[in-house]
């Protein structure tokens, strides 16, 4: 795993740079290696030196032969990437005599995969090309991968110096050009410093200095090791973000860190659990929080983020589909279901579900545990909360409750202090740095949307019967399947439930994605949620069809009912509220008491107009 520690190298406003230190959770201090400045920039504003190929295919848009191909490459080396130690010149010659390659292929498939940050789709066959050029510079590069694993790598310990004198002298052998000292220099630093350690010096000092504290939950011992998921209904009715009216409960779906407790992400929705919820928690646990933390107004810190190597999840069936299996493979993340018959493998997030859900009891309109612990407690008729403000509540409750008290399952240590002794490190360990951020951060949320496909028309696309269209879908209209010329070719389209005002198009022949708003731009914005109930309107009124008009007319027409039934409910509250007021302020003597005036016919009709009549409220029980 890529991180930021002393010797990485960065990118920082255009510039490369090399980390000097990590002082604190979100600050690095970097030193120019032209003049030798230092400055201290945020650990969020940094890019890996070497950015990934970012955007080389819609990961759903590779074709399956293609996507396996890349996975035998990556099983094949994930032995020498994964444990920098065992990475000996042996081991690599014997994986190029397995698969029939060159020992330079197996030095560049590492490399490449390094290089991206850990991307499956840096395996990828490279697409062929007759444009020429190229071949001089690829063999040159292959010299020097291979001179810095075979030469460079060893406990003789050479120099860089030396290492650019023994790559000179390989390159005249095969009437190459060397390269510049400064390239080969670049390309040293760029090692990642567990793998120098442990080649140049041993593995148990790379291990001691890498790994300085180990974890009790199963393979949990550094943080990003193991991450557990799962859902859980939430007990609390919410109500609609306009007029405050009861919706439903909700679900919440949680990735907690197993080695430190710290909690990653989480997501919550009206949806059932499922890959989108399972997806859409995962990217809140990758990416960095500080935008989300402000979007919310949320004062606090929450630090963790990066990829993880390993998911345990329950078995459901969210976490088998293509689409999370590719996004998770994508970034290196192995996905595992918890073994029947142990509760280790569960019992952190399960827990924690349940401190959660105890705690929000306290909140009104509660549905409490059960039905009998709730009783007549009337959960529709006291609830308060969106999901918007439980959101809100749920990060204040993370950020400056749960991940500053201490957890008896890690030695009584708060989370947020265990989190900073192994990123930061001790009087007695290393830290291991932080995790280097996403390259790419829009790329990774669209790797674990949901996907469509399909044709593009003259008029756009449609996706839920509503239509789509931007000029970067023109050349493509009516395009026919470069495979089978009979049928019109189908294109990657992710989609983003929260707003489905626009959709993001794959586009093909540039690698790269673009937004595609509404074809009618006048129409306003919704979540796929909102989507749902103007369905469920027109659904219920045979006569209306499901167009992209009468969609958007209907949900016009809720929100006018919505509004004239909120504004009907507030001249009741108030016309009773004002009633009150007048009773309190009359003498409570008979002698002082007046007739109330009398109402005028329009005060009577506008009056009936506002009662509620309960059922029955009239009927009378027999004696």
């Amino acid at each position: 795993m890529n991180r930021l520690s002393a010797g990485s190298m960065v990118r920082w406003k255009d510039a490369d740079w090399v980390v000097e230190g990590v002082p604190s959770l979100d600050q690095v201090v970097l030193r120019d290696p032209a003049t030798g400045k230092h400055q201290v920039a945020s650990s969020q504003d940094l890019q890996p030196r070497s950015s990934p190929a970012m955007g080389r295919a819609a990961l759903m848009a590779i074709a399956k032969e293609d996507w396996a191909e890349a996975n035998r490459r990556f099983q094949a080396i994930s032995h020498l990437v994964d444990s920098p130690g065992q990475n000996k010149r042996a081991d690599v010659q014997a994986v190029a005599r397995i698969l029939g390659k060159d020992t330079a292929t197996i030095y560049r498939w590492i490399d490449a995969w390094k290089a991206s940050g850990g991307l499956l789709s840096s395996l990828l066959r490279a697409p062929r090309s007759d444009r020429g050029g190229g071949r001089l510079r690829g063999e040159i590069e292959e010299v020097v991968s291979e001179q810095i694993h075979a030469y460079f790598l060893k406990p003789e310990r050479p120099t860089i110096v030396d290492l650019h004198e023994q790559i000179q002298i390989a390159c005249r052998e095969k009437n190459l050009a060397s390269p510049a000292f400064e390239t080969v220099r670049r390309r040293v630093l760029n090692l990642s410093g567990r793998l120098v350690m442990a080649k140049r010096e041993s593995r148990k000092l790379a291990r001691e200095a890498y790994e300085p504290i180990k974890g009790s939950f199963p393979g949990a011992d550094l943080p990003l090791a193991v991450y557990q998921v799962d859902h859980s209904p939430i007990d609390v009715i919410f109500v609609d973000e306009v007029y405050r009216r009861p919706i439903n409960r909700a679900f919440m779906t949680v990735v907690i860190d197993s080695c430190t407790r710290m909690i990653a992400g989480f997501c919550v929705t009206f949806d059932n659990p499922g890959a989108m919820s399972a997806g859409l928690a995962l990217t809140h646990a990758i990416l960095p929080k500080e935008a989300w933390l402000a979007e919310r107004n949320i004062d606090a810190t929450w630090p963790n983020y990066g990829v993880p190597a390993k998911i345990y999840a329950d078995n459901g069936k969210e976490f088998r589909g293509e689409m999370l299996k590719r996004a998770c493979a994508e970034y290196g993340i192995v996905m595992e279901n918890r073994p029947k018959g142990l509760p280790n493998y569960g019992g952190h997030v399960e827990r924690l579900f349940r401190t959660v859900m105890k705690r929000a009891q306290n909140i009104p309109g509660s549905t409490f545990s059960n039905v009998e612990e709730r009783g007549d407690y009337d959960s529709e008729g006291r609830a308060i909360m969106t999901l918007k403000e439980f959101e809100r509540w749920f990060g204040i409750f993370v950020t400056k409750v749960y991940h500053q008290r201490r957890h008896r399952g890690i030695g009584w240590v708060p989370p947020i202090k265990l989190y900073e002794r192994f990123i930061l490190g001790s009087d007695a360990h290393i830290g291991i740095g932080l995790p280097m951020p996403i390259a790419d951060p829009q790329k990774l949320r669209l790797d674990f949307l949901p996907s469509v496909t399909r044709s593009i028309q003259e008029y756009g696309v449609v996706i839920e019967n509503i239509h789509y269209y931007s000029d970067v879908l023109r050349p493509w209209i009516h395009a026919r399947d470069p495979k089978q010329t009979d049928r019109k070719r189908k294109f990657i389209f992710s989609v983003d439930p929260r707003d489905i005002g626009e959709v993001y198009f794959f586009d093909p022949e540039t690698s790269t994605y673009f937004p595609v708003p509404y074809r009618d731009r006048t129409r306003p914005r919704m979540s796929v949620w909102e989507l749902r109930a103007v369905l469920k309107y027109i659904a219920q009124h045979p006569e209306l069809q499901p167009n992209e008009a009468t969609i958007f007319d209907g949900l016009a027409e809720m929100r006018r009912i919505e509004e004239e039934s909120a504004a009907k409910s507030l001249k009741a509250r108030r016309r009773q509220q004002r009633r009150s007021d007048s009773r309190k302020a009359e003498p409570s003597t008979a002698a002082g008491k007046r007739a109330a005036p009398a109402l005028t016919s329009a005060e009577r009709l506008d009056e009936e107009e506002d009662v509620i009549y309960e059922p029955f409220d009239e009927i009378e029980e027999a004696p």
